[in-house]
């Protein structure tokens, strides 16, 4: 018997490529559009368009297709959950049951929600269609001595960070931190913090030990550098096996043309 999957799709490619994936696994895609244009309707049986402040819909689609599975996929703004002003009952209620917007809450109510449906929410991994990059130089240029140690800086930080639940990335030049992400989302920190640096900063994405890959998998992009390299920055880091790099050969082409070094790892290069 064919499964039905529910697809939460938001901004980006990724809806797409996990629904294709899905698709070849043998999964029955019924996608939720909470972003236009997502390109996941080529790989779906029904595509349900969805808001953020109105979850009633949703819930009863998901029992109309017998859905068992739950899958996030793309880009989901907290700042949708905040500027989210005429809600419906469901959504209000959601909201009264996680009693504030930190992630946690969120989650612990999402999965709550899910859960009393007899629906699994699935780990996005499987559903990439390639491996997470390991440690490697992934375009042409190595960071320096220098840049390398500034990396290991931002790895520190930036997991401490993402342990809070407050960012992923930050940006770094000779040990001083100019910018930490927060709700503006990781091309705004890399702005900021590289407009605060000068060039040659070091930007650096990492993962909380505690991440739960079934609502999120950390990204960068094309748009990640073209930010670092109108602001100068010389390395762009990703930690290895836990950020997925979007349009590979396009992403690592554009660091070449940059000159900036993109590398994947775990450790810094220690």
């Amino acid at each position: 018997m064919e499964r039905s999957l529910g697809l939460m799709c938001g901004a980006g490619e990724l809806p797409a490529l996990m629904a294709s994936e899905a698709r070849r696994q043998g999964w029955r895609v019924v996608a939720f559009a909470f972003a236009p244009d997502t390109g996941a309707a080529a790989h779906a049986a029904r595509v349900v368009p969805s808001a953020i402040a109105e979850m009633a819909p949703v819930i009863t689609a998901l029992q109309e297709e017998k859905v068992t599975g739950v899958l996030f996929s793309g880009k989901f703004w907290m700042g949708d959950l905040l500027r989210a002003e005429a809600v419906d009952d469901t959504h209000r209620a959601m909201a009264r049951r996680a009693g504030g917007l930190l992630d946690g809450a969120i989650k612990t109510v999402l999965l709550s929600t899910l859960g009393g449906m007899g629906i699994e929410l699935l780990d996005q991994r499987p559903f990439l269609g390639a491996a997470l990059p390991g440690e490697a130089v992934l375009g042409a240029r190595t960071p320096t001595p220098d840049e390398w140690a500034d990396v290991r800086r931002g790895l520190a930080v930036a997991r401490a960070a993402a342990a809070w639940s407050i960012g992923q990335t930050v940006v770094v030049r000779r040990g001083a931190v100019s910018a930490v992400e927060a709700i503006e989302g990781t091309t705004a920190a890399i702005r900021r913090g590289t407009a605060l640096s000068g060039r040659g900063a070091v930007i650096v994405k990492a993962v909380g030990g505690e991440h739960d890959f079934r609502f999120d998998v950390p990204t960068i992009g094309a748009e990640t550098i073209d930010a670092a390299a109108e602001g100068g920055a010389a390395v762009v880091a990703l930690e290895a096996e836990r950020v997925f790099v979007l349009e590979r050969k396009t992403t690592v082409g554009r660091a070449d043309a940059a000159s900036i070094a993109l590398v994947s790892t775990r450790d810094g290069g220690a």
